[in-house]
């Protein structure tokens, strides 16, 4: 991480991003940061009243049998929705210049504008609905084949490659797992040197 402070690891929901965002750490010699406790935080802290896209699914259930593109725009409409939360934390971490890896479902790619390349990211993506099922069974058994919900992050990490593609993030694919470190390390290093 020569030349910047923050790395954000964004993906939709079962792509690997926790797989992928531990060892970049590590190779990065600094913490890792979950974006997502952070949206918990905030949903804890709040009422549906008080921030209703992030208090959204518990307050329209009915949204979880919308089609995958529908729930696909929600899901960046809760994103966007929490967007000043992340960008104060990446703020915090760049004037202190504090270095984390930051990984998370609700992280969008354009997080990185404003920061004078001090801010880097990466989308990983996974385009095989028969790899996320497998993915999900891997770590979430007990919930079966959750195919809807691998077509929804199908869904997502399209609206996600359109905002890398407007932002110059580079986007990479998941598999093969093998070469996963290398290949995020490379696109982060070359988008560092645009």
């Amino acid at each position: 991480m020569d030349s910047w402070i923050v790395t954000l690891v964004c993906g939709a929901s079962g792509v690997g991003k926790s797989r992928l965002a531990i060892p970049l750490a590590h190779r990065y010699g600094v913490p890792l940061g979950e974006a997502d406790d952070i949206t918990t935080a905030l949903a804890a802290l709040t009422t549906a009243e008080q921030h209703p896209m992030l208090h959204y699914w518990g307050s329209h259930p009915e949204a979880r049998s919308w089609p995958p593109e529908r729930i696909a725009q929600l899901h960046l409409a809760v994103a966007e929705s929490v967007r000043a939360g992340y960008a104060a934390v990446i703020t915090d971490h760049v004037e202190s210049a504090a270095p984390v890896v930051l990984e998370g479902d609700y992280l969008l790619p354009n997080l990185v504008n404003g920061f004078g390349g001090t801010v880097r990211a990466v989308v990983v993506a996974e385009p095989d609905e028969d790899r996320l099922v497998a993915n999900f069974m891997a770590r979430e058994p007990e919930h079966g084949e959750q195919r809807g919900r691998a077509r929804v992050s199908l869904a997502v990490s399209a609206l996600l490659t359109e905002r890398a593609n407007a932002a110059g993030v580079p986007v990479v694919a998941a598999w093969p797992w093998a070469g996963q470190l290398e290949r995020v390390d490379r696109a982060l290093r070359e988008s560092a040197r645009k």
